[in-house]
């Protein structure tokens, strides 16, 4: 199941995405994503009987595609999570998790411009498959992770490479406004099925610049879901970015890093498609 957050005029509003070009409002069932997700159990019946009868179904072209998840509670990302990408960075493989914060306002929606900042113009873009807290928990097990996904989504790790190494934490550049674009909707995990399995890859201006599989993983989404809980309870609607591939801008020769109107497509086999052109910040 495809689920998405949306607007028509009245407010944000959750729905199942059916035959990928229709959206069936849910909001007999819930307002707000994180509720859906908390109380996935009860609803999962109602909400799959609702997307198959299709009754309110909006056209996705009349409404606009929200980020999936408003404000997170948590919002992670790794570091140094494919080979290539360890490689072109000049880097060893780490031997532990590397992680970062993104901050919760950084999450944007799938589709809307993003922001060049007014204090530097270092932007770079991430690729990155995305993985929903669906089931809370501490000290969860590899084996146990799964049952702890929601689903998966797209998105673009999109960095400030300056204000990225000006200090030893990253968090900063990492999270300026509109710089954590998801979506376009979540796809539930038992829809993915193997999320290790998926191929991934991010265009510039219809210029592939990066083109991996999430086979490739160095940490595997299970391995990083038991590092986080091990720290941190988990929570439904956490959002965690599970690393990207090689092939970024910071390490072209020259760098190519995104100028206005620039357009950054990021697409994830089975999870869709996020776009969105730079513009600078006002």
């Amino acid at each position: 199941m495809k689920l998405a957050r949306f607007e028509r005029g009245n407010g944000p509003e959750v729905g199942a995405v059916i035959e990928g070009e229709k959206v069936v409002p849910l909001n007999a069932l819930a307002t707000d994503m994180t509720d859906l997700i908390s109380n996935w159990d009860e609803v999962k019946g109602e909400t799959e009987r609702l997307a198959k009868a299709g009754e309110g179904a909006v056209a996705l072209s009349d409404v606009h595609l929200l980020a999936p998840v408003a404000r997170p509670g948590k919002v992670f990302a790794i570091g140094l999570n494919y080979a290539d990408h360890i490689e072109e960075s000049g880097m060893e493989t780490p031997k532990e998790q590397v992680w970062f914060t993104k901050a919760v306002t950084s999450i944007h929606a799938p589709f809307d411009p993003v922001q060049i900042p007014k204090i530097s113009q270092l932007v770079d873009y991430e690729v990155e498959m995305v993985a929903i807290v669906g089931k809370g928990g501490k000290h969860i097990s590899a084996a146990d992770a799964p049952a702890h996904v929601f689903g998966y989504c797209v998105g673009n790790d999109v960095t400030e490479r300056a204000w990225q190494f000006k200090t030893p934490q990253w968090c900063l550049g990492k999270s300026f406004d509109t710089h954590g674009p998801i979506g376009p909707w979540i796809t539930t995990a038992d829809e993915v099925g193997d999320p290790h399995k998926l191929g991934l890859r991010c265009f510039v201006n219809g210029e592939e610049r990066q083109n991996s599989n999430t086979e490739h993983l160095v940490f595997n989404v299970w391995d990083q879901l038991t590092e986080l809980s091990k720290a941190m309870t988990l929570e439904p609607g956490d959002v965690i970015f599970t690393g990207t591939p090689g092939g970024i801008g910071a390490v072209m020769q020259p760098a190519q890093f995104l100028k206005e109107g620039d357009a950054v497509r990021c697409e994830i086999d089975r999870l869709g498609v996020i776009e969105a052109r730079f513009e600078p910040e006002v």
